[in-house]
């Protein structure tokens, strides 16, 4: 009887089932240095102890997205690993801080299925829970993948396409126990912008840019353990070339949105997001933001932002889809999310 895995299958899945994923990890300082040596993330609160204090937590938390990236790489080697395509996000939330020396580990629920046409692939929807060493959920999202069949003969599931929420209401954010912006240092911060600077309609071009190289994307994916064979093997795409992953673009947009946003300090929720065209080493990401929506908390000085996130490789600011609808073929990435902002 062997004893290794080939990955799952979109045949393997099953409606409502549940997979506790391995392997759980206890994430240090070690992941926020080499998180901020990998993007140029220089948001406050999550640089300066003494800055998180001095907003009411007890020390600066872990980016929201190296929480994001741990819980999704412990996912991969059941959900995604045959995966031709990470499709989208939705419904994502997180609930509460991560700091140095929790642990986290990762359970999801398969929630939708769906063959493709073809009958070569199918998707399947997945709602994925982080929870820490308390069995705490720190991160809750829904993500729906493209996974090929390893048996095509294999007869098609009942499709069953879940009702997901185009966004998360201001009601449903989770703010941090304690949280307090009433003091806020804007000096130390970087900028000076207030959720009232900003109106909904507005468009910030974030003006830098990063040149992706291969030796960081495989860093990335060795550091959040996102073993999907279409970042590490050249085998598995027919161009022989190793696809970027999507979470690298995520992470590399929300760092070069500090110039225009530095004040948009924590990532609450994922209303949605699409991986909109492929990303390759040599590649340079640019990225801008449009304000969608603000909102009151009940948290001293705290507001909420909700942004639209859109990295680019080299294109044009502000152009998203062309004339048919369709996104246009530079934009590499299109997020939707709330951060937590001084108001």
């Amino acid at each position: 009887m062997g004893k290794t895995s080939a990955g799952r299958f979109f045949e393997d899945y099953r409606l409502g089932e549940t997979i506790a994923h391995a392997v759980p990890r206890t994430v240090s300082g070690g992941e926020r240095a080499l998180y901020h040596a990998l993007y140029p993330a220089r948001h406050a609160l999550y640089s300066s102890d003494v800055f998180a204090h001095n907003c009411g937590l007890k020390q600066a938390p872990l980016d929201d997205l190296v929480v994001f990236h741990t819980v999704f790489g412990k996912t991969v080697p059941d959900i995604s690993l045959n995966a031709l395509a990470n499709l989208g996000y939705a419904e994502g939330r997180w609930l509460a801080p991560v700091y140095p020396g929790d642990t986290l580990r990762a359970v999801s629920e398969v929630i939708g299925l769906k063959q493709n046409s073809s009958g070569k692939s199918g998707v399947v929807w997945v709602r994925t829970n982080g929870l820490n060493q308390h069995d705490e959920c720190v991160l809750s999202y829904v993500r729906w993948v493209m996974v090929r069949k390893g048996n095509e003969n294999a007869p098609a599931p009942e499709t069953v396409i879940p009702d997901l929420a185009g966004a998360v209401t201001p009601d449903r954010l989770v703010l941090p126990d304690g949280l307090d912006f009433s003091t806020y240092d804007f000096g130390l911060a970087g900028e000076p912008h207030r959720l009232p600077d900003y109106e909904v309609g507005e468009k910030i071009d974030h003006v830098d840019g990063v040149t992706i190289s291969e030796a960081e994307h495989m860093l990335a994916t060795r550091l959040w353990q996102n073993t999907a064979k279409v970042h590490f093997d050249t085998r598995a795409r027919p161009d022989g070339r190793r696809l970027i992953y999507g979470g690298h673009i995520i992470s590399l947009a929300r760092a070069l949105s500090f110039n225009g946003l530095a004040n948009a300090q924590m990532m609450v929720a994922l209303n949605g997001g699409a991986h909109a065209n492929p990303c390759f080493a040599g590649d340079t990401v640019t990225a801008w933001s449009e304000v969608l929506d603000k909102a009151e908390t009940t948290a001293p000085g705290v507001g909420a932002i909700r942004l639209r996130l859109v990295a680019t490789k080299g294109g044009a600011p502000f152009a998203l889809r062309g004339a048919d609808g369709k996104y246009l073929p530079d934009v590499l990435l299109d997020l939707d999310y709330w951060a937590l902002i001084p108001d």
